[in-house]
């Protein structure tokens, strides 16, 4: 059964708990279809080229269709001429959207928490709080976990606590509604309040 570490306020290992043994039982599959909807929702989709038909101009033929010696040509619209259409370019008009279900998203994110326990990469806190709202001492946070990425998450989010993590790089915290199996899976370690992993795991019931 996969296990969480848990830290004390000075963000030093503790002891462990467990989560909930049906995370284990849990398909990657879930967590492949979620990332796949959640990236493709950030396609911003603008990318378009004028076609032949979009292209100003082109009502005069650019040349006699016989004895000129060159080959034919009906438009300076057509894509052998410099600025004419595209051929085949591509168009805003595609659609990127996915569709998953609420279940697949909580099955995703149950998946993605206990492949970080099984990697002893899942911790858990008390309290993550910056009353300074000062950058160093969240950066002693961050330091004293001693990790690449770190995915912090809290009951609730505070303006000065948000503010001393904004500039650290390879840091990220985020209010417990924010959370997705994406930032979970992608980032290397994840810390979260104890509130919080109650409450995340009170939902999941």
């Amino acid at each position: 059964m996969s296990k969480a570490i848990i830290l004390d306020n000075d963000f030093n290992k503790t002891s462990n708990i467990e989560l909930p043994s049906s995370y284990a039982e849990i398909k990657e599959h879930n967590l492949y279809l979620y990332i796949k909807y959640y990236l493709f929702s950030l396609r911003a989709n603008t990318a378009k080229a004028k076609n032949r038909g979009e292209v100003s101009g082109g009502g005069k033929k650019p040349w006699s269709q016989k004895g000129g010696g060159r080959a034919r040509a009906g438009s300076i619209t057509s894509p052998v001429f410099v600025g004419g259409g595209v051929s085949h370019g591509p168009q805003s008009n595609r659609n990127y959207k996915l569709k998953i279900n609420k279940k697949q998203k909580i099955l995703a994110l149950e998946y993605a928490l206990n492949q970080k326990a099984d990697l002893e990469k899942l911790y858990i806190v008390d309290s993550i709080n910056i009353e300074s709202g000062k950058t160093k001492d969240a950066f002693k946070i961050f330091k004293s976990i001693n990790e690449r990425s770190i995915l912090f998450i809290t009951k609730a989010n505070s303006d000065k606590t948000f503010l001393a993590f904004r500039n650290i790089k390879d840091c990220y915290l985020i209010d417990i509604n924010e959370i997705n199996a994406y930032l979970v899976a992608v980032f290397k370690s994840v810390v979260i309040e104890k509130e919080a992993f109650d409450e995340l795991i009170k939902g999941g019931k």
